[in-house]
């Protein structure tokens, strides 16, 4: 149970990768590990970028499994291009990653095919509901692992390597709460800032309080010691 795995098959280098968070920065993350596995493959190959000769190197094809609590599309794809700072839409410098979503209900042929992946939905969408049932992340992984013995799962991997699964599955989901309290703090001293700044420049607590949807007690503490500029 590994978040990515890359293979060569026929001269095209294929990167799996699975994502639980929503993430636009995929393509340039695909950018850095393709450049990462070209280069081990020019060295293995025995080629030199020097050469006059044009080196041939296998076609990439980068895709991403997501299976997050976001709704998404089922097939979308990113690109890389979106992230420039000026637009560009050229086509002369372009990366992309296609990103599948996996979540119980989407890509359905796709799970009737690989029964590895529809196990793997099964699972994690127990986890899911278990939690939403009001469990911890602890008691709904542990849940779902006896549900997934019993549904002879993953043809009784999870049984053989109980103890493997549930750890690595606790530190996923330990750093997705990790990011979310990131975010979370991020925006607060966002919040805090703009209060602050909006106040020293005259507008009104009760304005800020409206527009960063804070209270205007919580507003007159923080501006407490900021003076206004005079105009």
């Amino acid at each position: 149970m590994c978040n990515d795995v890359s293979f060569l098959v026929d001269s095209q280098m294929t990167l799996f990768e699975h994502q639980r968070t929503t993430n636009p920065n995929m393509p340039l993350r695909g950018l850095f590990y393709f450049s990462q596995l070209y280069h081990k493959y020019l060295i293995n190959a025995g080629e030199e970028l020097i050469s006059s000769t044009l080196i041939k190197i296998p076609n990439p094809n980068y895709i991403v499994f997501y299976n997050g609590d976001t709704k998404r599309d089922e097939d979308y794809e990113l690109k890389l291009s979106d992230a420039f700072t000026h637009e560009d839409k050229s086509g002369r410098f372009e990366w992309t990653a296609r990103v599948i979503n996996i979540n119980k209900g989407y890509n359905v042929s796709l799970h009737k095919k690989c029964k590895s992946l529809y196990d793997y939905t099964q699972f994690t969408n127990k986890i899911k509901e278990n939690k939403q049932s009001g469990m911890t992340t602890e008691a709904a992984i542990d849940k779902a692992i006896d549900w997934a013995i019993e549904q002879n799962l993953f043809e009784g991997y999870i049984k053989e390597q109980r103890a493997e699964v549930k750890m690595k599955l606790l530190t996923e989901y330990n750093e997705e709460n990790c990011i979310r309290c990131w975010r979370r703090d991020g925006a607060r001293e966002q919040a805090i800032e703009s209060a602050r700044s909006f106040y020293a420049n005259g507008v009104s607590i009760e304005l800020i309080s409206k527009s960063l949807n804070m209270p205007i007690d919580k507003v007159k503490e923080i501006v407490a010691d900021v003076e206004v500029v005079q105009p």
